[in-house]
């Protein structure tokens, strides 16, 4: 099977713009194709998988990544999927991002011997003379068919501010630079990012009369059509000092037992003879696949150790209530009172809760657990020698553990 043959087997192509000239392309790594990220936050997340694992197939295949790094287009913010403006970043922070998406690409994408470029678009959309885009560009572009699309319609309501209204201009913008500096002729990302990357191929026919192409992929939907990724704390990270190896691993492994074989389908790296026998597994073989989901997607962000030391962890969290990896918490003496700490002190410290009233609610409905033993009184109180060692198991809900001890 050829790649472009297995991505869609795969799940994960959405639109493309001429789909015999993609296959061909991608089929004989002849596609120069990029993707781009734009450095709103300090580490990349779960939403960012699929392209990533998307380059590392592709690159697999022959044909060259290139990952276009939006330090100009963060500046302005892309409207895409909001309802409010994005807050506007200073060329520091947007500089100490780029750096840290770097380091964490590299795990998927090979940059050595210019097998792959990184390259950040703020290079040349920081130099353009404003009136020379108007002409240049900006006449190339239709305000009619802009407010059609689907980013725009959504913010017309509540207001949009001419700033983000040329964030379109500038992605568009960002393919035609790469197709004349890089010989880039393809363009993925995301399905909400469609009206975007037909912006590009236009763009690129009307000023140099070349072909280019675009193709989005699948977005990471749950069963329940929302986008995966994220949990009650907020977004699942790759970066391990914000979302630990142990938290990422129980975030794949607790996926819905609808979406577990589709999220192996389309993030990990098994061949798909050993996928479909999985399609008729039910009960508790969804738990196996479960497992294997989870290790193989924290094998490929944080490497085998880790995986294998969350599913560990994992499994004896499970079997003995005792983790040794999972997020630990470390009380002090000044926790305590009268050689004791209340439940709900433990988990506002543990950061299992935000407030003291949430501790009340969450132990009042049941869902606190202390080394199995569940919790129902919330003027429980905990003796300090029970810190010692190894301490204490903490759990809210089904799902969120803290190992707390002194």
């Amino acid at each position: 099977m050829q790649i472009y043959d297995e991505l869609v087997a795969r799940g994960l192509i959405a639109q493309t713009t001429d789909e015999d000239e993609i296959r061909d392309l991608v089929n004989n790594g002849k596609a120069v194709f990029y993707i781009g990220f734009d450095p709103t936050a300090d580490s990349l997340h779960v939403g960012h998988f699929m392209a990533l694992c998307l380059m590392k197939r592709l690159q697999m295949a022959g044909n060259k990544p290139i990952a276009l790094i939006g330090g100009g287009t963060a500046m302005i913010g892309d409207p895409s999927g909001r309802t409010d403006m994005r807050q506007m970043m200073t060329k520091e922070t947007i500089q100490h991002n780029v750096d840290c998406f770097k380091k964490q690409m590299s795990k998927f994408i090979d940059f050595s011997e210019d097998k792959a470029l990184l390259v950040n678009n703020a290079d040349w959309l920081l130099d353009l003379n404003y009136i020379d885009v108007l002409r240049d560009v900006g006449a190339c572009f239709s305000v009619n068919n802009m407010l059609r699309a689907e980013c725009y319609k959504q913010r017309m309501e509540k207001g949009l501010s001419f700033l983000e209204f040329n964030y379109m201009i500038m992605q568009s913008y960002d393919f035609y630079a790469l197709y004349q500096k890089y010989g880039c002729n393809m363009q993925f990302g995301g399905d909400d990012q469609w009206s975007n990357m037909l912006g590009g191929t236009e763009l690129i026919r009307r000023k140099l009369g070349k072909d280019a192409y675009a193709m989005t992929i699948t977005l990471l939907l749950n069963s329940e059509g929302k986008k995966m990724g994220k949990t009650q704390k907020g977004a699942v990270w790759l970066d391990p000092n914000k979302t630990s190896p142990f938290e990422f691993y129980q975030y794949w492994r607790n996926v819905a037992d609808a979406d577990v074989l589709k999220c192996i389908r389309m993030l990990t790296f098994l061949p798909l003879e050993e996928i479909d026998k999985m399609d008729s597994w039910e009960g508790s073989q969804l738990n196996q696949a479960k497992e294997i989901l989870a290790y193989e997607l924290t094998k490929l962000v944080h490497g085998e150790e880790e995986a294998a030391k969350a599913q560990e962890s994992a499994r004896a969290l499970f079997s003995k209530g005792v983790a040794a990896d999972m997020p630990s918490v470390t009380l002090t003496a000044d926790d305590f009172k009268d050689g004791a700490i209340d439940i709900v002190s433990v988990l506002v410290k543990s950061g299992l809760v935000t407030s003291r009233n949430e501790g009340r609610r969450a132990v009042e409905q049941g869902g606190v657990a202390v080394d199995g033993d569940k919790v129902s009184d919330v003027q429980t109180a905990i003796p300090e020698e029970k810190f010692d060692g190894d301490g204490v198991v903490v759990r809210r809900g089904k799902k969120n553990f803290r190992k707390v001890s002194k």
